[in-house]
């Protein structure tokens, strides 16, 4: 066997394994494109249940900036109906309503709003503490309550007067620290 005829043998050979590593990663790739489209369809659903869940927790839960949380759900119903955004992004989308909604937990806010007492809407100044309590003011300062989350309603309360405006100027950074005197719900018997 001549020299070019070896050189050609070995081609031959090297081509046939090339051709042999193309089949095997083909195959491979189809096996994933099929597991990502079964993803796709098992991981559909728990977007859907999620995004349901926190629905429900900001209709159930203190009424803070209830406007703006019920804006970003409303967004995320929209967005999970859209062909045109990837599951990755919806996804992305959702863990991170989640964590703006965990976040709240954790922080001391003030910012003004309107609440219904009977069939009278008032602009007033809120005092959020997280999720333990939520407390207003009246902008001209003669009137001060809280929510109150037993009752699902405002509640005047004039001696949490002088907490609200210590709570307002530390959530403005306008005061130092100061300990808060807040209106916080008794606990409640958990059932099973």
């Amino acid at each position: 066997m001549t020299s070019q005829d070896r050189l050609g043998v070995l081609r031959q050979s090297k081509l046939a394994a090339e051709l042999t590593t193309q089949q095997t990663e083909l195959t491979s790739i189809e096996k994933q494109l099929t597991e990502i489209d079964t993803t796709n369809r098992e991981v559909q659903p728990l977007m859907q249940q999620m995004v349901d869940t926190l629905t429900q927790f900001v209709a159930l839960d203190v009424p803070f900036l209830l406007e703006e949380r019920t804006a970003r759900v409303q967004g995320l119903k929209d967005m999970m109906a859209r062909a045109d955004v990837t599951i990755s992004e919806k996804y992305r989308r959702i863990l991170e309503a989640y964590m703006i909604e965990l976040e709240y937990g954790r922080t001391l806010s003030a910012y003004q709003g309107h609440i219904m007492t009977g069939s009278e809407q008032r602009t007033v100044e809120f005092v959020q503490l997280g999720r333990v309590s939520l407390m207003y003011r009246t902008i001209d300062g003669s009137e001060a309550g809280y929510w109150d989350a037993t009752k699902k309603a405002w509640v005047a309360d004039s001696g949490y007067r002088q907490a609200v405006e210590t709570a307002i100027r530390v959530a403005n950074h306008t005061g130092g620290a100061e300990l808060l005197t807040v209106p916080v719900p008794a606990p409640q018997e958990v059932r099973s």
